[in-house]
């Protein structure tokens, strides 16, 4: 399903325009969900972290079995050239993926001699800057390696995600506040978190059960640069209740203020803005 427009897509060597077909019936990745992806922005004119994504996407393989066929410094080519079909000022999402051919004698395990890899570009404009969301928590829960693939962005995990979502939706919200096995809060149905209180920043610490993403190490890091210290730690939901500031994290949208948990409402405070502020700073001065 295509969530943009003016959709460009690169497979077998080339690119095309629309959104084409890339998988066979009997694909591993179609019929037991051997799938893997990666999400990149391009907005204002700029590709932040264009890097660590394709390298992420190719590590995200490796975890299902499968075969990376592409560099990461290739694919940032392939990007690049497919980004130049669009506006400098057009807001891309930028999707590589790879997904099993063939499988082993069980039919289960994929195979390493043929991987299939696509890279499709979509123009989604980004969220704008006043966008929030509101949060709940949902009965569904983060799995753990031993149960499933949390050290990769594959397909096969967001069935799980639809639920909460569908949840959240169900009950008013826009998001759902997620338990990883244990009860403690691990992130959003879409969306690494943070809380602020008292003016120190806070955000699950990164235990397996989900992906620590490149945005939210980018906000770390820039935090850092200027003095002010993330506590990557346990936190409890009443934790994120008693909290003075929430934000969401995430490649799609970069910084969402969270105004809402449940019955607990929240301001968009300073410290959210000032995190959104020292994103874009860096973005475009690492251009």
């Amino acid at each position: 399903m295509a969530t943009g427009t003016n959709i460009r897509t690169y497979f077998n060597g080339t690119w095309h325009d629309g959104d084409v077909p890339i998988m066979r019936a009997a694909d591993h990745g179609s019929w037991l969900g051997s799938t893997v992806f990666d999400g990149v922005r391009r907005f204002e004119g700029i590709v932040p972290d264009l890097e660590a994504h394709c390298a992420r996407v190719n590590r995200s393989a490796e975890a299902l079995m499968l075969t990376p066929t592409v560099s990461t410094a290739d694919m940032m080519d392939i990007v690049r050239e497919g980004l130049a079909a669009y506006p400098d000022d057009a807001a891309i999402y930028i999707r590589p993926m790879y997904w099993g051919i063939h499988g082993d004698a069980t039919a289960i395990i994929p195979q390493g001699d043929e991987t299939g890899f696509a890279v499709c570009l979509e123009e989604i404009p980004m969220a704008p800057p006043e966008a929030s969301v509101t949060l709940t928590r949902t009965r569904f829960r983060r799995p753990v390696l031993e149960n499933a693939v949390v050290n990769a962005k594959a397909g096969c995990l967001y069935p799980n995600n639809a639920r909460m979502l569908a949840e959240a939706h169900s009950k008013g919200f826009g998001n759902a506040l997620v338990a990883d096995a244990m009860g403690n809060v691990a992130e959003s149905a879409t969306a690494n978190v943070f809380m602020v209180k008292d003016g120190e920043l806070f955000t699950p610490i990164a235990n397996g059960t989900f992906l620590a993403g490149i945005t939210r190490s980018r906000h770390i890091s820039n935090l850092a640069a200027e003095g002010t210290r993330v506590n990557e730690t346990v936190l409890t939901f009443d934790d994120f209740h008693d909290a003075d500031e929430v934000f969401l994290s995430g490649n799609f949208s970069k910084v969402t203020p969270v105004i809402a948990l449940d019955e607990t409402r929240y301001q968009v405070g300073p410290v959210t803005r000032r995190v959104r502020e020292l994103y874009w700073d860096w973005a475009h001065s690492a251009a």
